[in-house]
């Protein structure tokens, strides 16, 4: 049944400016991410070296999630937030020099690939930062009774951003070339931080001095191994995403199987968020009110044998469509993982909580990403992308057989 209930989270003016906020930041971090594919695939023309984008991104942000959640709990969110969004600034700053002065400065392909990963190394220490901060702020802002709401909209404010940043970062790439790309991506980062300059502060509710690091570390990890919801939900993400990470892949299957240009790559780069975006849409006005459970399973199931429908895909459309299905699967799975996460955490710890789901998304994804890039050199790339979409499909199998509590959840 219809219904446009969920939208009226929309009249918190607070709950605003942090979803626009976050539009402009995630639309700047996935033309990034496509900027960077396809810039260090151009240098190299190795798909091997488009894994170790997400690798040396992944090692900081997970080594540093657990210390970084800690911190998220014990001091003033808001703060948190602007201090992660300028690092960022500087960073892709950075990124400015080779694509500014590659000519003049005489860099070679390999030098510049290299400076690439080292920038990255270090927005994988911020990342762990920035990941957890805005779904902890959430239930501050919103109603309890209105959370599952605002984290459907917060996910399709992340979806719609994916999709636009995944399209423009191809055409910006195409048009303009990757230093002006460069550029834009920085100045909506700096505007993403003028929203957030106008939410209040979020202090914690811990006094510092009582608070062993150690000990608040193992708080947050021993409440999702006893929460088995969640734990079931995050193992999903992490193992089944790990496997299935074929966007990883995207602009090798642009450049010598498709044989598309930049702006083909873009659109292709953006299918499955399109997909992800239309359904979280859907999932606005017409919200899965039973056996979501069951449903997280079928879905990430159905995700995994479209992943291996594009593998096999050499028609541009084909694929094009393998990867919408693809990301209307993943976002209702989104949806309901998230929805999972925050109504099964405390606030006093959910900081921490969303740390440890920070480290199962970013292995998921970046580790995901180095691993399409390992088995492609392996096994080849259309075998390794088939390869982890049948592991997907595996995953969630064993998955649903041995979680009944993640089967059964409701909410």
């Amino acid at each position: 049944m219809m219904s446009f209930t969920p939208l009226q989270t929309l009249k918190n003016v607070e709950f605003r400016n942090l979803l626009t906020g976050r539009f402009f930041i995630v639309l700047a971090f996935r033309m990034l991410a496509t900027l960077l594919g396809w810039w260090v695939y151009q240098l190299t023309k190795d798909p091997f070296s488009i894994g170790l984008i997400g690798l040396s991104e992944v090692i900081p942000a997970v080594s540093c999630a657990l210390y970084a959640g800690h911190v998220i709990d014990m001091n003033e969110k808001k703060k948190l937030l602007l201090i992660c969004n300028y690092v960022y600034i500087f960073l892709i700053g950075l990124l400015l020099i080779p694509a500014f002065l590659d000519v003049r400065m005489h860099f070679t392909g390999h030098e510049i690939t290299y400076f690439i990963y080292g920038v990255i190394f270090f927005t994988g220490i911020a990342r762990a930062f920035i990941g957890p901060i805005i779904p902890v702020m959430i239930p501050k802002i919103v109603k309890k009774e209105n959370l599952p709401n605002a984290v459907t909209l917060n996910q399709a404010t992340f979806l719609i951003s994916s999709v636009c940043g995944h399209a423009a970062g191809g055409f910006l790439i195409g048009y303009f070339g990757i230093k002006w790309t460069l550029l834009v991506i920085i100045l909506l980062i700096f505007l993403a931080s003028l929203f957030f300059f106008q939410l209040n502060k979020q202090y914690s509710e811990y006094k510092k001095e009582n608070i062993n690091v150690m000990d608040s570390m193992r708080e947050g990890i021993s409440y999702i191994f006893k929460t088995k919801e969640i734990l079931g939900a995050l193992c999903l993400d992490m193992f089944a995403v790990l496997f299935g990470g074929a966007v990883a892949m995207i602009p090798v299957y642009a450049t010598d199987i498709l044989k598309v240009g930049a702006e083909g790559f873009g659109l292709l780069n953006a299918a499955s968020d399109i997909g992800s975006m239309c359904i979280i849409t859907i999932l606005s006005v017409v919200p899965l009110r039973k056996n979501q459970g069951k449903i997280l399973l079928a879905v990430v199931t159905g995700f995994g044998l479209c992943i291996i429908g594009f593998g096999l895909s050499t028609w541009y459309w084909l694929s094009f469509m393998f990867l919408v299905i693809s990301g209307m699967l993943d976002g209702i799975s989104v949806v309901i993982r998230g929805t999972i996460v925050q109504l099964k955490t405390p606030d006093n710890i959910r900081g921490r909580v969303m740390s440890v789901n920070s480290i199962f998304i970013m292995s998921s994804n970046e580790m995901g990403q180095f691993e399409s890039g390992l088995s492609a050199k392996l096994l080849g790339v259309v075998r390794s992308v088939v390869f982890g979409g049948t592991m997907t499909v595996l995953i969630a199998l064993v998955v649903g057989s041995t979680n009944p509590k993640l089967r059964k959840m409701q909410y």
